[in-house]
């Protein structure tokens, strides 16, 4: 049974909360998701489609928690985040210390292959294949071994500007898939329920960024996976 509907002011209000990394790495493309991102992607999952409320959640490569630390305050049964940096694990513990959630959340600093067992529900924000092509696919892959609903953010095919506005101007706008992901997510058992597109904002983080912030559309991709 669903939960009492939090305010999603106040969600946003807590992932605020979350501290970020001091250090991150381009290499592993550690860029943390904004909180108005991560308050749709949370959102979307648990009113939408009833994905985090009393269910088993896992966040693959989940940094400092913020996803992790989102889904235990929307009342997820259980949460488990992972990722290969030890120093955004420790950071993510502290932020479960912080929020009163260290008991809710599992946090294991491996790779992605060391997770196994079944999922109700895994959100991730994977690398987008910008400094390592094909970034993705091993957390799709993953993802999609693991869970039975899959929340995963990748980087639009889109960057004309006026696509950018008219993003930002909608409520929720959907989108096609790209057809290389989605004949990925079949090969790997997975049905793309809904795309939705969505402004992610960075700030200026390392030495290449030429702009205080940097704003670029990304997707939403709500998977299913087939024959649970």
């Amino acid at each position: 049974m669903q939960k009492r509907v939090i305010r999603r002011l106040d969600l946003e209000l807590f992932l605020s909360q979350i501290g970020l990394h001091p250090s991150p790495s381009p290499s592993l493309e550690q860029y943390t998701i904004d909180v108005n991102t991560a308050a749709t992607m949370l959102y979307l999952a648990a009113y939408n489609y009833n994905g985090i409320a009393g269910k088993s959640v896992l966040d693959l490569g989940c940094g400092t928690g913020r996803l992790a630390l989102g889904a235990a305050f929307l009342g997820a049964k259980q949460v488990v985040g992972v990722d290969i940096d030890s120093t955004a694990i420790k950071l993510a513990f502290e932020n479960s210390v912080r929020t009163s959630f260290k008991t809710k959340v599992q946090l294991i600093t491996a790779d992605i292959d060391v997770i196994h067992g079944k999922f109700d529900t895994v959100l991730q924000n994977p690398p987008f294949g910008v400094r390592k092509r094909k970034a993705d696919r091993n957390f799709l892959k993953k993802a999609l071994e693991v869970g039975k609903h899959v929340y995963s953010l990748h980087k639009s095919l889109q960057t004309d500007k006026s696509y950018i506005k008219t993003v930002k101007t909608s409520n929720l706008l959907t989108t096609s898939p790209n057809p290389f992901l989605e004949r990925f997510i079949k090969s790997c058992g997975g049905e793309i329920k809904a795309v939705y597109a969505l402004i992610m904002e960075i700030p200026h983080m390392f030495s290449f960024h030429k702009r205080k912030k940097h704003e670029f559309v990304v997707d939403l991709y709500v998977i299913e996976r087939a024959n649970w």
